[in-house]
């Protein structure tokens, strides 16, 4: 009996999944729309978002326009990079085409092909739709877990410790390793497409590796590692020598960032730490 509920669960599931695959574009659209118009009004009420004008964005204009011009044709919305004030180097990207750059990353990166990988990198999950995706995996798990409860008559306080294990993994603010190498490998094809070298890409995670941030790479224990990731990179440059081939590896061929002091400022009292490496994350939790 039991067997035919999960079975009967697990057809329900997959249901559910082609659902979720099924929504509308337009239902999709306003749904990246409302969560990017909250996430910028949380970043502005706790005072992070620095305004123009500030030099910082003198910096990151310039590679930002280049790398929209590729990615923009892409995704439903144009996309906009906004530094924030945090003391951790880091960038987030968020349904609706706003990236979010913290000042932390702008003093750390070392050159300007360093800054452009995390902004291609990041823009990829928006083109993948990697949150939204992430959030409808949540709400199709809490689903099932409540099936299961009804189908299989398991106790509330079993079915409500696994249905917590399994949200709280869920809903971290990193994505798994799937999402990040696909982020990654989308990342470079765009750098690449823009003109610029992706190789940088691979010369922030081995400076990433040497530096004491105070945060990690990696956030959970499945997420790909810095030398794993690196090396999926340096294959995919391999394996598509006409898109990438004429690139170079050496960092010494690198255009180094002018304009941006070399030692980070404090971050105010508002601002959160949050441990996390360059583009590594989804938007923050609150």
């Amino acid at each position: 009996m039991r067997a035919r509920a999960v079975a009967a669960c697990a057809a329900l599931l997959l249901g559910l999944a082609a659902g979720v695959s099924a929504r509308a574009d337009d239902q999709l659209h306003q749904e990246e729309a409302q969560i990017g118009a909250q996430e910028y009004a949380l970043l502005e009420q706790k005072g992070e978002i620095i305004a123009r004008p500030n030099s910082l964005y003198d910096v990151l204009d310039p590679i930002a326009h280049r790398i929209a011009a590729v990615a923009d044709p892409q995704y439903d919305f144009p996309f906009h990079f906004i530094l924030v004030h945090e003391t951790q180097p880091n960038a987030f990207a968020v349904p609706g085409g706003n990236v979010y750059v913290t000042d932390s990353l702008m003093h750390f990166v070392q050159n300007y092909e360093e800054l452009s990988g995390v902004l291609c990198h990041e823009t990829s999950h928006d083109i993948h739709h990697d949150v939204v995706n992430n959030m409808a995996k949540d709400q199709t798990v809490g689903t099932l877990i409540d099936l299961l409860g009804a189908l299989t008559g398991a106790s509330k306080s079993g079915i409500g410790q696994l249905g917590e294990n399994v949200v709280y993994t869920l809903q971290s603010d990193t994505f798994s390793r799937e999402v990040e190498h696909n982020a990654d490998q989308k990342g470079a094809i765009t750098c690449a497409q823009a003109g610029i070298n992706p190789w940088g890409m691979i010369w922030l995670f081995k400076n990433f590796e040497k530096a004491d941030t105070g945060g990690a790479m990696e956030a959970l224990s499945d997420h790909p590692t810095d030398t794993h990731r690196i090396s999926d990179l340096e294959n995919e440059f391999r394996a598509d020598p006409a898109l990438f081939g004429r690139y170079s590896s050496n960092m010494a061929t690198a255009t180094p960032l002018t304009g941006v002091p070399r030692t980070p400022r404090s971050a105010p009292p508002t601002a959160k730490p949050r441990p996390k490496a360059p583009y590594c994350c989804a938007p923050p939790s609150h």
